[in-house]
């Protein structure tokens, strides 16, 4: 039997399918014919975003920020498709920056806003995955969750540097889910992370001396594009991913090999 990347009839729910990311990986699930719920804070955005009504996309609204959101979230779409198969935990908030001056309180908020939510999320859709007997939980993690920041990139441009409590969670983000991989295996549910490399917002590539500092740390010398990294969701999601769990894939260029 050959297992199929095709994902028709399989129900995703994408936390934060809207953003910068977040846009490329819920326009490659419906390509490959998923029903995907977007779930945000903001419909006014996704409909920016997803301008072209479709018949496989609806938004539904959740603040990871609010567990009641949540389960209420995860409920609704339980009742209106009878059946839940991917979360893809791709949403995060969070506040202050500065490695010496970050205070005790948006560190915190921080670590709550990247790891927290995701241990919320998928502590949440556990038990319609047990019920059911089958389903996948995907997490996005950072190549700053397996390596130090290289300061020197940062010099000129400090309004881009990467925070000491982001890095910390998104690290966590690696080892919850391989801890809720070995947890969850034998009720036949797969956890997985995905962690992306450099891939700034579109506002940031308009610093292209900035840019060019980010793709000479890459192997193939050029930032990350959106539709790089919305693939791997998709094989994850499918059933030819049914004997993969508790995996960190990287998708980075090449930036964390030296």
């Amino acid at each position: 039997m050959v297992k199929s990347f095709n994902l028709k009839n399989k129900v995703v729910l994408v936390t934060g399918g809207y953003g910068h990311l977040g846009k490329a990986i819920v326009d490659s699930l419906l390509y490959h014919e998923a029903k995907v719920y977007v779930l945000g804070r903001d419909k006014e955005k996704f409909i920016q975003k997803f301008k072209e009504k479709l018949e496989n996309l609806r938004f539904t609204y959740c603040d990871v920020s609010d567990l009641d959101s949540v389960k209420k979230a995860f409920s609704n779409i339980y009742q209106s498709e009878a059946r839940l198969d991917v979360l893809i935990n791709n949403a995060f908030y969070s506040r202050g920056q500065s490695p010496e001056e970050m205070n005790d309180e948006d560190f915190l908020y921080g670590l709550e806003g990247t790891l927290g939510s995701i241990f919320k999320c998928t502590r949440e859709i556990i038990p319609y995955f047990k019920k059911q007997g089958f389903g996948k939980i995907i997490n996005v993690s950072s190549m700053y969750g397996v390596v130090a920041p290289d300061f020197r990139i940062y010099d000129e441009t400090p309004a881009y540097l990467n925070p000491p409590h982001y890095g910390a969670a998104k690290a966590g983000v690696i080892q919850l889910t391989k801890y809720y991989a070995s947890y969850l295996g034998k009720y036949n549910i797969q956890v997985n992370v995905v962690t992306p490399g450099p891939f700034p917002s579109e506002n940031v590539q308009k610093d292209t001396s900035f840019i060019k500092k980010l793709s000479e740390k890459t192997l193939v010398n050029r930032i990350g594009k959106p539709e790089d990294l919305a693939g791997v969701f998709v094989f994850l999601s499918s059933d030819a991913a049914d004997f993969i769990t508790g995996q960190n894939i990287i998708v980075d260029g090449g930036w964390t090999v030296r």
